[in-house]
């Protein structure tokens, strides 16, 4: 289903809804409704403040509450960073903003691991909702991370509800998750929580994901029993199903609330039916005052995020999608701030550090701007690099970029002192071609110095393993760090305005 389809489907949904679900409660069902989100990373609005915002998100559960107190709120992982906030509050400010809300559950994502470990347990702690990450397990201890319950029961007028979480594999190259965590396989996993639900007397099971939506389509055929997946991890409104089972997620940052009213069975425990909608979350919808005190006590960072560092004379496409699949015009202007930096011959962006998921009007560029494209602080390093290194990377960076749109890669290049043509449609290792860098064609006994991110260099991240063959010229202790970096490019160009343009360095052939 594209997005357009989509929305047209919501809006039919949304006017239907109410009808619907009164119709749909009877004697011998009791209705559970879920108000799901993803990817939540900062509990104020966003898009201008007319999208998003948890006091808004608090709003929709109080009401929903009202109408069925047999209400769970789920979220879909990815909370405690990146963040401008958690630079500071290492994720606290998310854990006061969803106890504040009312938070049910959540699944662990893979940016949980980018914060320390020690980190993330604190936060657990001070959680007053349940955590879930069925497949990730401590091979220390051979138990869940965190002692994490493998699956949770809730009951509701004498009917069953079981929920099991997954977190997708490819956190050991997105995040900084320590060695000794493992991902177990998803599928096995999710049979085994399946099995043990049923024993445990649910006969309605939702399965609350972090993956991709190819993998929770492996989730839904691999392990039957399940009646719904409420996902997350991209950062789109998307429904799908596979194996009749429906699988859902949200846009990012609470711009949406996914809304699901179950009609279980009283008599057999199973889902009779269910309704949904989509909530666009606007400004529209009030506050709820008592969401006040979360946002009173972060104001200093919120008021300084909003100091004023520079403006752009043009639009800025800093969409996840866009920075992940294409050449952009603030992905040049990032690399190009890395490469002047350090001085090297190459700037390289991993596409997926760039995280804003933005675009921006032309006009003033706020500290928040700048934070919420490079979140992470990563140093920006100066490595040496011979020319067949160099193709191995180019190779890496765009050796998923056939796959679809549910997979886009956060690999996936930005680039400054360097061009070259790809061809998706030829085999991952073969479609990089018309190399040049500073103008020349590629050399591949010649040396090159490149400026980029520590996370790849030292890391592996977005699995750039090749780098560890690369000589390391600047090492992190004595690298800037990249939002430094590009808030000071922004602040070098002409009256502190820049007006970057997409210029054919990143050619796609197909």
């Amino acid at each position: 289903m594209t997005h357009a389809m989509l929305k047209r489907s919501v809006l039919f949904v949304v006017l239907c809804f109410l009808s619907a679900s009164a119709y749909g409660q009877n004697a011998e069902t009791v209705r559970v409704t879920f108000l799901h989100l993803n990817d939540t990373y900062q509990f104020t609005p966003v898009d201008g403040g007319k999208r998003g915002g948890l006091a808004r998100v608090m709003t929709i559960r109080r009401q929903t509450l009202k109408q069925n107190p047999n209400t769970l709120m789920t979220l879909g992982g990815d909370t405690l960073s990146p963040s401008v906030e958690t630079r500071t509050y290492r994720g606290k400010q998310m854990i006061d903003a969803w106890n504040k809300v009312g938070l049910d559950y959540s699944v662990l994502g893979n940016h949980e691991f980018d914060i320390k470990t020690n980190e993330i347990l604190d936060r657990i702690k001070e959680s007053n909702f349940t955590w879930l990450g069925s497949n990730v397990i401590d091979t220390k201890t051979g138990k869940t991370f965190a002692d994490l319950p493998p699956f949770v029961i809730r009951e509701f007028g004498g009917v069953k509800v079981g929920i099991f979480g997954l977190l997708l594999p490819e956190t050991k190259e997105t995040s900084s998750i320590e060695s000794h965590l493992k991902i177990a396989d998803y599928c096995e996993t999710a049979r085994d929580m399946v099995a043990k639900i049923r024993a445990a007397g649910a006969n309605t099971i939702i399965g609350l994901t972090h993956m991709f939506m190819a993998q929770d389509k492996r989730v839904a055929q691999c392990a039957p029993g399940i009646d719904l997946i409420l996902g997350g991890h991209e950062h789109t409104l998307l429904q799908s199903s596979a194996a009749g089972v429906p699988i859902f997620k949200m846009w990012a940052d609470a711009r949406e609330v996914g809304r699901f009213d179950l009609f279980i069975d009283k008599k057999t425990g199973k889902l009779h039916s269910m309704d949904w909608q989509i909530i666009p979350v606007t400004d529209a919808i009030p506050d709820d005052p008592d969401f006040a005190p979360v946002v009173a006590k972060y104001k200093e960072l919120l008021d300084m995020l909003e100091i004023r560092v520079g403006a752009t004379a043009v639009p800025l496409d800093a969409l996840s999608h866009s920075v992940r699949s294409k050449e952009t015009d603030i992905g040049n202007f990032i690399a190009d701030a890395y490469r002047n930096a350090v001085g090297a011959d190459i700037g390289f962006v991993n596409g997926g550090s760039i995280r804003a998921d933005l675009s921006y009007n032309p006009g003033p560029l706020t500290k928040r701007d700048v934070l919420s494209m490079l979140p992470f602080n990563n140093p920006i390093v100066k490595v040496e690099v011979t020319g067949k290194l160099l193709m191995e990377i180019l190779e890496h960076s765009v050796a998923r970029s056939g796959v679809g749109e549910d997979n886009e890669p956060g690999r996936f290049p930005q680039v400054s002192g360097l061009c070259f043509k790809f061809d998706r449609l030829k085999p991952a290792g073969s479609r990089v071609s018309d190399v040049c860098i500073g103008g020349e064609p590629l050399d591949l006994n010649k040396s090159y110095t490149i400026a980029t991110s520590d996370f790849l260099v030292s890391r592996g991240g977005d699995g750039y393993t090749m780098f560890k063959n690369a000589k390391i010229l600047i090492d992190a202790e004595k690298a800037p760090k990249d939002s430094d970096v590009f808030e000071q490019a922004i602040k070098n160009s002409p009256n502190s305005t820049i007006s970057p343009k997409a210029e054919g360095r990143i050619v796609r052939v197909n």
